[in-house]
């Protein structure tokens, strides 16, 4: 089978590789990759600026959608012919996390998916809604999750709280459609006028052009008549996180996800402590978080946003693609 691997960190050194195709142990799923969407998470582990540790050589890759093709002694949940996505933590089953919980992550430092042919845990694996395609399930696993975490297992979001998010990524849009279809009001900061009547149509209310406006939190609080916005996604980091805490409401609950911008920022406590905010990271969730989130999505029929489709082959175009900054995902497909 082929593989994309990563012998150690940069771009150079990510090669398409032919090795052995594995077979399932005990409690394992043998599944044929169809599908295959990008995460900027996967751009940080190629180019070593991931904060936990990596071993070499990797897979990389966390979000599949595939076949199962066989499965090993004990398996009850799968069968060969079974349409299933990855679970990008798949120790990670309810509750609290464990350490050991939020370490084994698909794609680094456990091997990843950009591979003809991967190997699962009966537990790291889930059927997704038959209304999708293979490529629209593979988008899934980790922005779905991660939004749906943010707005719902610790947002609490209520029909009619104002959400601002931030930009057209992945998990930006998925926060976008489960806001606007949980009756919310959602307000969009995007730096490409272009993408302003893309992002109305998903169910925006307002989108801010922050290359016009770069202090988007004035113009959050014009908006709401000098509140706020209650809940806010922030995917930026860095100097974004300040502009965060101004433009949220009292009370107000901002979800720290990204650092597209860098990893650390400074903030003013007085603002923080006088507003009662609440500065929440979310790094992904539960499996029960995702059998969750794959509910809401099939009931409302969530329609995952592709921006690219690339071959198996055309892996570093996709990654090109994901540094300019798509609309919704990047998907490679594998025939």
């Amino acid at each position: 089978m082929k593989s994309w691997q990563l012998k150690k960190s940069g771009r150079e050194n990510l090669h398409l590789v032919e090795g052995a195709t594995p077979q399932p142990g005990p409690g394992e799923i043998l599944v044929r990759t169809k599908a295959v969407s990008l995460n900027y998470r996967d751009k940080l582990v190629i180019e070593d600026r991931y904060p936990l540790p990596i071993s070499y050589p990797l897979v990389p890759g966390s979000d599949l959608a595939g076949e199962v093709v066989a499965v090993g002694s004990g398996v009850s949940r799968f069968k060969a012919g079974d349409q299933v996505i990855s679970h990008f933590r798949p120790k990670w089953l309810r509750g609290v996390p464990s350490h050991e919980d939020l370490r084994e992550n698909l794609g680094g430092p456990l091997p990843g998916v950009l591979t003809e042919y991967v190997l699962l845990s009966e537990q790291g694996a889930l059927a997704y809604p038959d209304y999708l395609t293979p490529a629209e399930a593979s988008t899934l696993p980790v922005a779905l999750v991660t939004a749906w975490v943010a707005l719902f297992t610790l947002g609490n979001l209520k029909p009619g709280e104002t959400v601002l998010l931030q930009g057209s990524g992945g998990v930006s849009l998925f926060a976008l459609q489960l806001a606007a279809a949980h009756g919310a009001r959602v307000l969009v900061t995007s730096t490409s006028p272009g993408k302003v009547a893309r992002l109305k149509q998903l169910g925006a209310a307002e989108v801010i052009d922050a290359s016009v406006n770069p202090a988007w939190d004035e113009v959050v609080l014009r908006l709401t008549d000098g509140r706020g916005a209650d809940h806010i996604l922030d995917v930026i980091g860095g100097d974004a996180v300040p502009r965060s805490i101004e433009a949220a409401a009292w009370r107000g609950h901002i979800a720290l996800i990204g650092i597209m911008d860098r990893p650390s920022t400074t903030i003013s406590i007085p603002n923080v402590m006088v507003k009662n905010l609440r500065l929440q990271g979310v790094s992904h969730g539960s499996r029960a978080d995702m059998e969750e989130s794959l509910a809401f999505a099939e009931k409302h029929r969530i329609q995952p946003i592709i921006d690219a489709r690339y071959t198996f082959d055309a892996l570093p175009d996709a990654l090109d693609h994901l540094d300019r900054g798509p609309f919704g995902k990047v998907v490679v497909e594998i025939n």
